[in-house]
């Protein structure tokens, strides 16, 4: 490959990278930031919003590090997404911070082995621990589940959208066509 087609791919994926993010992280609806401001009343209606534009954020890497049909997706996604919180942050230095921050508890959440609950539950804990509800009720629980769920899927659909859909021969195991992809 010459350097001129390198870059160009390069540059295909920051777009595509681009349009993903601009899917996952376009401004909290309304009435997802009015249920979590009723059921966490001591918490600030900015802090709500700043968590579930978090939430949206940390799905989404989730979704590209783990559904993207290229290792490169990730890493492309995750780029893009840094400018965003760079430029957040020379506006508000603790927005990086807590992006940083929030990443790793949604990410620790994941990684937690041995529990019986599922991670879209688990990522719903983290985000109503972040609005100060350290023990949700079931309904705020699966209220909040729902919501990372909704997330997830949007996230999955804006993924197919920017970098395609896996698309197998039915007749043929995927097994079998791994050696083809070399």
């Amino acid at each position: 490959m010459s350097i001129l087609s390198d870059w160009r791919q390069a540059r295909d994926r920051r777009k595509r990278a681009l349009v993903y993010l601009s899917t996952i992280t376009p401004n909290v609806a309304r009435t997802d930031a009015d249920w979590l401001t009723s059921i966490a009343p001591a918490a600030s209606g900015t802090l709500i919003t700043r968590e579930l534009q978090f939430a949206r954020r940390a799905i989404g890497l989730i979704v590209a590090e783990r559904d993207a049909l290229d290792d490169r997706t990730a890493s492309d996604v995750a780029h893009q997404l840094a400018s965003v919180v760079n430029l957040e942050a020379r506006r508000d230095a603790e927005a990086g911070r807590a992006w940083s921050e929030r990443w790793r508890a949604y990410t620790g959440a994941l990684a937690a082995r041995g529990s019986s609950e599922a991670p879209a539950a688990r990522l719903a804990r983290v985000m109503l621990a972040a609005t100060g509800i350290e023990s949700p009720t079931t309904d705020e629980l699966l209220r909040a589940t729902q919501y990372v769920v909704s997330v997830r899927a949007v996230a999955n659909e804006a993924l197919r959208t920017a970098f395609g859909a896996a698309s197998l021969p039915e007749d043929i195991r995927p097994s079998a066509v791994r050696p083809a992809l070399r």
